[in-house]
């Protein structure tokens, strides 16, 4: 509350950007929480609520007839264009704003699910916790079994301290070998399994790039890579996927890292596919957005931008890298290493987008809930970091996550009797992912989110956490 200069405003104009005749007035309302504009019209009371976790970027235009305006562009794409009577109130809403929807950058405990109390006793809540259960979903897999067990070597972050303490390697492969394999991988990230088709015993796996640099070699990380091939007894070889452009990867090598040689692990395949990097798809988004911003644009504008954009060119890019990890596995049942630099947006994107295409549990309401919780909150998509929660680098934004619930929404396009949900589901998780009203999407790993006492209800300062975010309202 010390942060609001002005708690309320008379006299206030909604404006509608595509008819002018449709603008609102009422009073604006600054709270801890929310900006919320209720509208003067006689016997109707039309609220319009913006969570100030949900605001990108404000900007005062210079005055015009109608007052002092301000555009407030959100997350979720919302746009809202207030005209504010006098200067000085307009400058004390934007200040106000700036800093209620910029938590400085380690203050967590500013969001929105530190302060959000939902209706419901602590028993309840806590119990919520069992509704995603990310063993039963191995379970479901028939996992463990005989080729695949559930290590403890990253138990207390002792490994990778950006991997979740749980995860499952090949039966063969010994303690050294983890270790030694993961001081190899950037950050750590060793090969480890995402996805386990029972019906054949391929696997889907990921991991961060190898530090390999020009010419170097790790025993331990060889023998990793050959446990998982041997893991799947109906095939001879294995594919590892590069998500990056080759030039990408090539320059990594300068910096010591890089890719896997084919002449120093045995029988596998090695394949680029060419995603662009968090740089590039953040300039993407922010084209496109401009292009859908224009006010009254003729079809050919539209398009043209969208396609100068390279959006959609994007989206496909990442469907083809689902695509052929699902031929992989599906049709030649052959297991498949997943990587990019670090292991935590392009390959979140493309395996999430294999899983799927193979599995129809994961095109169900708990399922897509399910994989979201497995292959981007436990295996460390950095959230924090890419949907801008804090106050931090800007260069570190970018909407992977989006991505990949475009990349939904295509494949629902294309099939719509495949999938239990529509899109109104995604536009519900693409929300609570920007809001922080649920505890999910805060931090970069599950690391930082015990942490911050993610599932301790009997504190005080605990993150109000539902598992039940993602469902739709």
């Amino acid at each position: 509350m010390e942060f609001i200069r002005l708690p309320k405003v008379e006299n206030v104009k909604l404006l509608d950007r595509v008819s002018p005749r449709r603008s609102r007035v009422g009073t604006l309302y600054l709270t801890a929480t929310h900006t919320i504009f209720v509208e003067n019209e006689a016997g109707v009371r039309n609220e319009t609520w913006v969570l100030h976790s949900l605001v990108c970027s404000l900007e005062k235009q210079a005055a015009t007839s109608s007052g002092y305006p301000l555009l407030i562009h959100c997350k979720n794409f919302q746009v809202l264009h207030f005209a504010i009577p006098r200067e000085q109130e307009c400058q004390d809403v934007h200040l106000s704003l700036q800093r209620l929807s910029q938590p400085g950058k380690h203050s967590y405990e500013e969001l929105y699910c530190f302060s959000y109390k939902p209706n419901v006793d602590d028993e309840e809540r806590q119990n919520e916790w069992d509704f995603m259960n990310l063993k039963a979903d191995y379970s479901r897999m028939g996992l463990p079994n005989a080729h695949w067990k559930l290590s403890p070597a990253n138990r207390n972050y002792k490994v990778s301290d950006t991997y979740p303490a749980d995860l499952f390697v090949p039966e063969s492969a010994t303690p050294p070998v983890i270790v030694g394999s993961s001081k190899f991988r950037s950050r750590g990230r060793f090969p480890t399994l995402s996805y386990y088709s029972k019906e054949n015993h391929a696997a889907i796996c990921r991991s961060s790039q190898p530090l390999s640099g020009f010419s170097a070699r790790c025993l331990e990380d060889e023998q990793m890579l050959e446990a998982i091939l041997r893991s799947n007894p109906c095939s001879d070889f294995m594919y590892v996927v590069d998500t990056r452009p080759k030039l990408n990867a090539i320059a990594n090598r300068a910096a010591g890292k890089g890719y896997e040689n084919e002449d120093n692990y045995s029988n596998i395949k090695f394949q680029f596919i060419g995603i662009e990097n968090i740089h590039v798809m953040r300039n993407s988004q922010q084209k496109m957005l401009e292009v859908c911003e224009l006010r009254s644009p003729s079809m050919s504008d539209f398009l043209e931008g969208l396609e100068s954009s390279g959006w959609l060119k994007h989206i496909k890019a990442v469907l083809d890298a689902g695509i052929f990890i699902t031929k992989a596995v599906a049709e030649e049942g052959v297991s498949v290493l997943v990587h990019c630099s670090d292991g935590w947006d392009r390959t979140a994107q493309v395996c999430s987008v294999a899983c799927v295409l193979l599995d129809p549990y994961y095109r169900t309401l708990q399922g897509l809930m399910v994989l979201i919780e497995k292959d981007w909150i436990s295996f460390g998509h950095k959230f924090s970091h890419r949907c801008n929660h804090l106050v931090g680098d800007p260069k570190e934004v970018s909407p992977v996550i989006d991505q990949f619930l475009e990349c939904v929404w295509q494949l629902m396009e294309q099939f719509p009797c495949a999938f239990e949900f529509n899109e109104r589901f995604l536009i519900t998780i693409h929300s609570h992912i920007y809001s922080c009203q649920y505890g999910n999407f805060i931090g970069n790993n599950q690391r930082e989110r015990i942490q911050l006492g993610r599932k301790d209800s009997r504190c005080k300062k605990t993150l109000q956490i539902l598992a039940r975010a993602l469902q739709p309202v």
